[in-house]
């Protein structure tokens, strides 16, 4: 596999097929990351997308090993800026309490097909936004501590602390469900 800095360097020499190749790669992962996030598939596309737009506005130099730690960076800081203003503007509506179930229902069933998928999703939801987080850089799109901590803003101490104590909790949280075999 082609490494998604040299598809990026081909894409700031004008070969725009390394840029699509770094969106098929990552655009799904990270619209699923920013879901959680935002709780908003919709939004979550188009912060994707945002992230993206950026990055062909800004073309920054990226060492080699950053590239996905400067993306998910780029679009985590677009998701909280979103939060942001949406709290800056929210109001209490029955209309929005009746409509957002559904569409987690639907990611639910699109993203986690099995059982066993959903109640990790379900139990993931349940953890401290900073442990789910960790855990989601970490375990689910393979970042190393180093790169999760660049993208959270944090040491990478902070992040393995985080891995771990989110690991602990999820691990409690899976016993409950009835899932007795949750291992690392």
């Amino acid at each position: 596999m082609i490494p998604d800095e040299t598809l990026y360097r081909r894409y700031l020499g004008g070969d725009d097929e390394g840029l699509n190749a770094l969106m098929e790669r990552h655009g799904d992962r990270l619209t699923l990351y920013l879901d959680g996030c935002l709780h908003d598939t919709h939004e979550a596309e188009d912060v994707m997308i945002e992230a993206f737009a950026r990055l062909i506005a800004s073309r920054p130099d990226i060492r080699d090993g950053g590239f996905r730690a400067y993306l998910y960076k780029t679009a985590r800081r677009l998701a909280l800026r979103l939060l942001a203003r949406r709290r800056a503007r929210q109001t209490f509506s029955l209309d929005e309490l009746t409509e957002e179930p559904e569409g987690r229902e639907l990611v639910e069933q699109t993203v986690q097909a099995a059982e066993s998928g959903r109640i990790l999703r379900a139990c993931m939801a349940e953890l401290r936004p900073d442990y789910r987080e960790a855990l989601f850089l970490v375990y689910f799109e393979g970042l190393s501590h180093a790169e999760a901590a660049a993208v959270m803003g944090k040491w990478e101490k902070q992040v393995a602390d985080l891995v771990y104590r989110g690991r602990n909790a999820l691990r409690k949280r899976l016993e409950q469900e009835g899932i007795s075999h949750a291992h690392e």
